[in-house]
């Protein structure tokens, strides 16, 4: 289909030709998955032209006929007429897309970390802070750290330590320096508990957590809090065998009298003799999180911080340890929560869904988890770009699933836009015959924009397979057309060969619709749907030859990845359109 069909030298309205109403509808489609809005083009061309405003009565059937043309193409046909017609638009795209971190304070050397429970792989909400991490070390040429949280033995799900592994790597192309866990580190955290319980900064409180709590609450000391440093050893010494769970917890001294309750000697260590996956029953003093944090921040000598605002009060907290021990606090970056408003991305519901047999795995086609999304051909650089478009904003971002990933697949579709190879698909078949259609041999492109990879070559004469779908909308004497093939008629029962030209349609033809020969080597093919639901149907013989995780694109279906191949039946994952 060439640009120069859209031209015409005749003003509309003696205001301005059909190809500006055209671009600015092609452009208008490709920002909005194949589907231009009138209002939308309306307000481009008076933007373009003021006087276009008193004429729009006389313009509005012209608008409106050139929509529906525009969102009868597929969007790959509507990004390569817009090419032709108008390639400063899609420049203008690029520019406006032009964004960056904010720079990192006195990042001389930079080392950073990322720090996850393993309660279950990692979702899309770990996405945002992991690329944001993981890209400021990669511009400033620094380590990236990933610390697998596992100080809780009762919040913790085995076979997330490897996940979570997999995912990060995944995620920033393989940006992680070293990989933690800080349940191989107890010996560390006890010397810096005793060592700060020696200095008087630190004391073993065996109060009721409810007398502790009121005192607290009045800016008064627990009794414990005052004891010789002595007698706090020994009971330092008595946690490891003879208090009992609940009994102890050592506590950080801070000011008692601090205007934030939440900072008055909070709990460093505590008893707890659940069993851990790891260290099974060798330890019974675990750190609390704001201990272990501040220890290997200090350990590992970590320089800048991304953490979520709503953590404010656990970095002053793990700023005393600093103050003590004479250490410089890492630069902190607070940054607002993305909060999904019909998603849920808890690993610990999941989890329980996945046990009931909800869901298949961690990798379920209708998860946000990365394990999912990944072998839905999603790339992780998508949600690297997302990340640094947000930035390091401290406001609060709510967003839907439509809206979390309208944006993701924006980004994911440059990615593999001219990597996938086009193909037909045809969801739930039927057979129709075109009287007199002639024999015909046709070439497609694998690729609009890449015309040395090659074609696909199909043999046609009278019979079609067509979508169920589409034959519903077929109405007597309306001209249809099968895309790049022929036009017809439906006439009775019967479906009559019309044209082959393109221009012909043009001139008052109602749809567009894919198709294929009816030939024996057609593929079986099934696609499963982010929504559990599947499409079935039949792909081009082409696609026999395609490989396990190749990424192609089924036109006027969507961006797929071959996700099992069997003896004539491929499995495909739906990514997005």
């Amino acid at each position: 289909m060439a640009a120069e069909r859209f031209k015409n030298n005749n003003p509309i309205s003696g205001i301005m030709k059909k190809e500006v109403i055209m671009k600015y509808a092609l452009h208008n489609a490709v920002q909005f998955n194949g589907k231009a809005n009138p209002g939308a083009v309306v307000g481009k061309l008076i933007a373009e032209d003021p006087k276009v405003k008193s004429r729009l009565k006389k313009l509005s059937a012209e608008i409106s006929s050139v929509v529906r043309e525009v969102n009868l193409l597929s969007v790959e046909d509507q990004l390569y007429e817009l090419k032709k017609i108008a390639p400063e638009l899609l420049e203008e795209k690029k520019k406006e897309k032009k964004t960056g971190l904010k720079p990192l304070k006195d990042a001389k050397k930079v080392i950073m970390r990322f720090r996850p429970s393993p309660s279950g792989p990692l979702h899309i909400g770990h996405a945002y802070v992991l690329s944001l991490n993981s890209e400021y070390c990669r511009q400033y040429k620094g380590k990236l750290l990933l610390v697998i949280d596992d100080t809780n033995p009762k919040n913790i799900y085995e076979p997330a330590y490897k996940m979570i592994e997999q995912d990060a790597r995944w995620l920033t192309n393989n940006n992680i320096s070293k990989t933690f866990m800080p349940s191989s580190r107890l010996d560390i955290y006890y010397g810096y508990a005793k060592r700060l319980v020696s200095m008087g900064k630190a004391y073993v409180c065996t109060c009721d957590p409810d007398r502790f709590r009121k005192l607290i609450f009045d800016k008064k000391p627990c009794p414990c809090r005052n004891l010789p440093v002595e007698e706090q050893l020994e009971r330092w010494n008595k946690m490891f065998n003879q208090y009992a769970e609940g009994e102890a917890v050592v506590r950080i001294k801070t000011d008692i009298k601090h205007k934030n309750p939440a900072l008055r000697d909070w709990p460093a260590l505590r008893i707890n003799e659940h069993e851990h996956p790891k260290t099974r029953n060798r330890y019974r003093v675990w750190p609390l999180m704001n201990f272990s944090v501040a220890v290997d921040d200090i350990e590992m000598k970590v320089t800048h911080i991304i953490r979520a605002k709503d953590h404010m009060d656990n970095a002053r907290k793990q700023e005393y340890i600093y103050d003590y021990l004479g250490e410089q606090p890492p630069e902190t970056i607070f940054v607002g929560r993305i909060n999904f408003t019909d998603l849920k991305v808890s690993s610990t519901e999941t989890r329980k869904l996945i046990e009931y047999n909800k869901f298949s795995g961690w990798d379920d086609i209708r998860l946000p988890f990365l394990a999912a999304l990944e072998r839905r051909g999603y790339q992780p650089e998508a949600f690297v770009r997302y990340a640094v478009d947000v930035g390091t904003t401290q406001n609060d971002k709510s967003v839907s699933k439509q809206e979390y990933f309208k944006a993701i697949d924006a980004h994911n579709k440059e990615l593999i836009d001219s990597k996938s190879n086009r193909y037909f698909f045809i969801n739930n078949p039927v057979k129709i015959k075109i009287t007199d259609s002639p024999e015909q041999f046709i070439k497609l492109k694998l690729h609009p924009d890449f015309p040395k990879r090659g074609n696909r070559e199909f043999k046609t004469k009278s019979d079609f397979y067509i979508a169920k779908d589409d034959h519903r909308q077929f109405r007597a004497n309306r001209l249809i057309r099968l895309m790049d093939c022929l036009n017809f008629k439906k006439t009775g029962s019967k479906f009559m060969f019309d044209s082959v030209d393109y221009a012909e349609y043009k001139k008052d033809g109602s749809a567009i619709i894919h198709w294929l020969p009816v030939q024996k080597d057609l593929i079986k093919t099934t696609i499963f749907m982010p929504d559990g639901k599947k499409l079935e149907g039949l792909s081009e013989p082409l696609t026999a030859k395609l490989k396990e995780d190749d990424i192609i694109q089924f036109e006027r279906t969507g961006f797929c990845i071959l996700d099992k191949k069997e003896k004539n039946r491929l499995e495909f994952w739906f990514a997005h359109r």
